[in-house]
C-alpha cells in the first residue's frame, strides 16, 4: 500500500496543506540543525561563546575590528571534531583590538582600541611566529561584555530546545502514566489521581517551577525536572479522557477476553489510538516549556552564567531598550517569540491533520 493511502500518509498529506504549520516545522528543523552544529557555525567557537573584549562593549551590528594576537598558550589541547561541535574549542591565544599596527624587527608597535573617539598610546608587543593578526566582523553586534551576540544567540538555541525536549519527555512519561491509570481503572484510583491533577492545575506554572527550582537548586539539569514536573497535567487530563472513552470499545473488550494483561491492553491497544491528540499537546507543551525556561533564566533560576540563554540575555540588556542599543534585548526576545510561534503553528497543524478539533485540547 502506498504511504499516501496509509493513515500516517493521509495525516502527512493534510499537514502539508497547512502552509503556516509546514513553515513552522521547517523553521523548527532549521533551529534543530543550528543547535546540533553549534560551535561549528558560530564566529566565536570558545566554550559558551564567552570571549570578552570589554573595549568592544555594545558595538552596533556589522562592525568589524582588527585584532592583534599578543600571546599564545601551547598547553591548550586541540579537541576533535565532535568535541568541538558539542563543547567548543578553548582559544590558545590572547588578543586585543587595535587601531594601528606596525612591525620593526622582532617587535610589534600597536595602538589598542579603547573607543571610537579616543586613541591609545602606542604599545610594544613581541612579534609572534605564524599569523599574529586577524579581523572579525560582529554581524549582530556585541553585548555589554564585548562578546559576539550572534554566537551566543546560536548557542542559546541549544538551551531552549534541550529544555523543551527533556521537559516534554518528562511530562509525557508522567502524564501518560497517571492519565492512563486514572482513565482505565476509575473508582478510587481515578478520584485520587484527579484530585492530585486538580491541585497541580490550580497552581500558576511559573510559581510552581520556581518552587521546584528552589527545592532542587539552580542549574541546567534542574530546569529539565522543574519544567517537566509543571507541564504534565495537560497530558494527563487528555489521556484520562481518551482512555475512558476507548476502554469500552470492541477491540479493548476483545483484548480483555483474550487474557491480555492490563499493561499490554493500555500500551499496545489504547495508547496508539490516541497518539494524535498526545502529539498535539506535546507540541503546545514544548512552546510552554521554552517560555518557562526563558522566564526562569530572566529571574536568575535558569541557566547560570556564562552559559548563554535567551532569557538571561534579555535580563542583562533589557535596560538598553530605551537607549540606542535596544537590539541587545530585542534580538533574543524575537528569537523566543518566533520559536514559540513556530511550535504553536505546529500544534495547530497537527490538530487539523489528526482531525482532533472536537477533543478538549488547548493549543
Amino acid at each position: 500500500m502506498e504511504i499516501n493511502n496509509s493513515p500516517s500518509g493521509k495525516v502527512w498529506k493534510r499537514f502539508r496543506k497547512n502552509k503556516m504549520a509546514f513553515a513552522g516545522l521547517l523553521f523548527i528543523l532549521l533551529m534543530v540543525l543550528m543547535g546540533i552544529l553549534g560551535y561549528l557555525i558560530t564566529p566565536d567557537q570558545t566554550p559558551y561563546a564567552n570571549t570578552m573584549h570589554l573595549q568592544l562593549s555594545n558595538k552596533k551590528p556589522g562592525r568589524s575590528f582588527d585584532f592583534l594576537i599578543i600571546s599564545r598558550n601551547k598547553d591548550i589541547k586541540k579537541v576533535n571534531f565532535l568535541e568541538r561541535m558539542l563543547f567548543g574549542q578553548e582559544a590558545d591565544f590572547k588578543s586585543i583590538p587595535v587601531t594601528a599596527y606596525r612591525e620593526e624587527g622582532n617587535k610589534v608597535y600597536a595602538r589598542e582600541y579603547i573607543g571610537d573617539d579616543e586613541q591609545a598610546e602606542e604599545s610594544v608587543y613581541p612579534l609572534l611566529e605564524k599569523e599574529n593578526r586577524y579581523r572579525q566582523t560582529f554581524w549582530l553586534g556585541t553585548d555589554i561584555y564585548g562578546r559576539d551576540l550572534l554566537s551566543r544567540l546560536i548557542i542559546g538555541i541549544r538551551v531552549s530546545l534541550s529544555v523543551g525536549l527533556m521537559a516534554v519527555l518528562i511530562s509525557l512519561f508522567i502524564g501518560i502514566s497517571l492519565g492512563a491509570l486514572s482513565g482505565y481503572f476509575g473508582g478510587k484510583i481515578d478520584a485520587a489521581i484527579s484530585w492530585f491533577m486538580n491541585v497541580i492545575w490550580s497552581l500558576p506554572s511559573l510559581l510552581l517551577v520556581i518552587a521546584i527550582s528552589f527545592a532542587l537548586g539552580k542549574g541546567f539539569w534542574q530546569i529539565f525536572i522543574a519544567v517537566g514536573l509543571s507541564t504534565w497535567v495537560d497530558v494527563s487530563r487528555l489521556v484520562r479522557g481518551q482512555v475512558m472513552a476507548l476502554k469500552q470499545v470492541e477491540f479493548v473488550e476483545a483484548s480483555k477476553a483474550l487474557g491480555f494483561s492490563t499493561s499490554r491492553t493500555i500500551i499496545k491497544h489504547i495508547l496508539p489510538n490516541i497518539a494524535g491528540p498526545i502529539l498535539v499537546v506535546a507540541s503546545a507543551n514544548f512552546a510552554s516549556a521554552i517560555l518557562l525556561e526563558t522566564g526562569l533564566s530572566f529571574l536568575g533560576f535558569g541557566a547560570q552564567p556564562p552559559m548563554p540563554s535567551w532569557g538571561s540575555m534579555i535580563k542583562e540588556h533589557y535596560g538598553y531598550i530605551i537607549m540606542d542599543a535596544a537590539y541587545l534585548a530585542i534580538l533574543p526576545g524575537l528569537s523566543i517569540m518566533i520559536t514559540v510561534y513556530a511550535f504553536n503553528l505546529l500544534a495547530i497543524g497537527l490538530r487539523d491533520a489528526f482531525d482532533v478539533k472536537s477533543q478538549n485540547i488547548s493549543v
